[in-house]
């Protein structure tokens, strides 16, 4: 048999979701066909067929997960050709013969649920149907107890069963979690004047333009940094997260080399990348190699906040609602237009002035005419 295994859908894409398979067992396949449709943490991806062949078994329901390089589809093939694969090299039991790999989780997680329970507590949370891996285990170091298992089988009478993250969702606590881990965040909060901008601007341009001018004036903040290796890379040019609210959740298309694009440009390239993310068409890509990032939650609410960087990055700026307000010009108070403004910094890298700094050039920027 041939295996045709989950190929890598892009970097940090370690597993994805299937969400529909379009051939069964007994299928004819050509070349290019599409297979299978799957879900990673940033875009719904069409996995076509790498050769021509017969169909002998399909790896994973709809719904389940299934790792990179994890088999998806078995082909017939010649008997010669019993221990080839069609992507990758499939692994072998020395004795058996028989060709082992995991669906769902990894070896080492599924390890360790069985090292942390007792066969009751396993044979006992079977019957519940209580998932292990959603469990906090209050005996020595995480073991899961019966009293765990019926304190969650009271709070699933009570509240219904607890369900898991999945895509987009699971890949933004996964992300968050990290940040906490890793970065050492400060926050910075100020006010742009934007009284003076004329009625048709186009605010997400501005706030784009104004980011490219800070991280030219203060480039060490358009940069990547490896917290294990103490190592930081700065960018030549910012390729700019933009984040999209949408109702399956958070993307952050980037938008490329923002400094060197016209603003026609840059919106015809967003526009674009917001419409990929809504028809969840977007190459993962696309969604790959930000440098910094600009969250406009003005949009929507909120004056100020303190949004979370995503390492390696080690800035993001967050723009709030506009608003109105009194304002002072040659020692006259006078109505005004307000723009929040809030900068997220990793301290580690960059010192407090030179985050000032960066917010002085960003907000310079948007208050020039």
């Amino acid at each position: 048999m041939k295996y045709f295994k989950l190929p890598d859908l892009g970097e940090g894409l370690p597993e994805a979701e299937i969400v529909e398979w379009h051939v069964k067992a007994g299928d004819s396949v050509s070349v290019d066909q599409l297979l299978v449709s799957v879900e990673t943490a940033k875009a719904v991806v069409d996995v076509p067929s790498p050769v021509d062949g017969v169909i002998a078994h399909l790896f994973g329901a709809e719904g389940d997960s299934i790792h990179t390089g994890e088999p998806l589809v078995e082909f017939v093939s010649d008997a010669d050709d019993d221990t080839g694969t069609v992507v990758g090299t499939l692994s072998q039991a020395e004795q058996t013969g028989e060709d082992h790999f995991i669906i769902g989780a990894s070896p080492s997680t599924r390890a360790h649920q069985q090292q942390r329970t007792t066969p009751a507590v396993r044979a006992l949370a079977q019957r519940l149907a209580i998932d292990l891996d959603t469990l906090q285990g209050t005996g020595p170091s995480g073991v899961v107890t019966m009293s765990d298992l019926e304190q969650a089988s009271r709070l699933n009478s009570q509240f219904g069963v607890p369900q898991k993250l999945k895509g987009v969702r699971k890949q933004m606590a996964i992300n968050m979690a990290a940040s906490h881990e890793q970065v050492v965040p400060v926050s910075l909060f100020d006010d742009a004047d934007i009284s003076e901008w004329p009625d048709n601007t186009d605010i997400t341009m501005r706030l784009i333009q104004a980011l490219a001018h800070a991280c030219t004036e203060v480039p060490l903040l358009n940069s990547w940094f490896d917290g294990q290796q103490l190592a930081l890379r700065q960018h030549d040019s910012v390729d700019l997260g933009v984040a999209v609210d949408t109702e399956k959740g958070l993307f952050v298309p980037v938008l490329r080399d923002i400094g060197k694009r016209s603003e026609e440009d840059l919106r015809e390239g967003l526009n674009r990348l917001r419409a990929d993310v809504e028809a969840r068409t977007i190459p993962p890509k696309e969604l790959q190699g930000a440098t910094i990032t600009l969250s406009n939650f003005g949009t929507l609410a909120g004056r100020y906040a303190t949004p979370i960087i995503v390492p390696p990055q080690v800035a993001i700026i967050g723009a709030g609602v506009i608003r109105k307000a009194p304002v002072v010009r040659n020692e006259n108070i006078t109505a005004g237009r307000i723009l929040p403004v809030s900068l997220t910094f990793d301290h580690r890298v960059a010192t407090g002035g030179e985050a000032a700094r960066f917010l002085k050039a960003f907000i310079h920027h948007l208050e020039g005419v």
